[in-house]
């Protein structure tokens, strides 16, 4: 069985950060590890408090999993502050991290921005060079990139760009602004790209962390980068389209029915 690691935030409604990615890792047959880097207050509706961990326990966490267990792929989620991303990347240095998929968590579904104005400047230096494949949703490059992203051209242009930052490759998502549900990958020579149905429901909460675990797990499976992309494009398809109406806000996804209607496959 692979093992794969999610360094990321938690979410005590269970339906994003590290909650959701161990479910994502689980629905994909990978043994899942977590490192808690912030604990958030949250719930459908609204995000209440971030308190992040320090950094001697983050590193510690990783050292945990690094010196006893193998590690196939990682997964990186919501960094909130400078000192959380300094600590981790010095691990991902430290460890050669493979098979890096980091999600640049900046903004929470109901508008809360979770990661402070200067910690991007730190993101971009620091942790974005360690990665095989970077997945910022359309506002998320837009800060990056500074740049109006309206059209599937501008989200070229815009892969393309923040590939210039320093990750492998790009993969740019459209779910928030563009016609259908397209996203665009560039892998730092060509663009593909990924288009499903927009699915007319307000429960996604959590799709961005559920989209990137998915990717990470089939990667550690010895995907392509894009099959994995696409085989996480069509489960988080899936998972939004059996959403769960809980709570008050905006929903979860179903990290678990093709599970719960078929069984484990073979």
């Amino acid at each position: 069985m692979k093992q794969v690691l999610s360094i990321a935030s938690s979410d005590c409604s269970g339906g994003a950060g590290i909650q959701a990615d161990l479910k994502t890792f689980a629905a994909h047959g990978v043994y899942g590890m977590s490192v808690v880097v912030s604990v958030v207050a949250e719930n459908t509706s609204r995000v209440i408090g971030v308190e992040d961990l320090s950094p001697t326990m983050i590193k510690q966490q990783i050292d945990a999993v690094f010196e006893d267990i193998p590690v196939d792929a990682v997964k990186i989620g919501m960094l909130s502050g400078i000192s959380c991303m300094q600590a981790v990347a010095e691990k991902m240095q430290q460890y050669a991290m493979k098979h890096v998929v980091i999600d640049p968590v900046m903004v929470a579904k109901n508008g809360y921005a979770l990661m402070p104005e200067q910690a991007v400047r730190t993101l971009v230096n620091e942790i974005l060079p360690f990665a095989e494949l970077l997945t910022p949703n359309i506002p998320e490059a837009e800060v990056l990139t500074g740049m109006s992203i309206l059209t599937l051209t501008d989200m070229q242009e815009a892969a393309r760009r923040i590939c210039d930052l320093g990750p492998q490759a790009v993969l740019v998502k459209g779910g928030h602004r563009i016609q259908d549900a397209n996203d665009i990958l560039f892998d730092g020579t060509a663009f593909h790209q990924f288009s499903s149905e927009r699915i007319d429901t307000k429960n996604t909460h959590g799709t961005g962390c559920t989209y990137s675990s998915a990717i990470t797990a089939n990667l550690a499976l010895g995907l392509s980068l894009p099959e994995a992309v696409n085989a996480a494009k069509a489960y988080v398809h899936t998972a939004i389209l059996h959403s769960l109406s809980l709570g008050k806000g905006c929903g979860p996804t179903h990290h678990f029915y093709e599970l719960y209607q078929h069984g484990l496959r073979k």
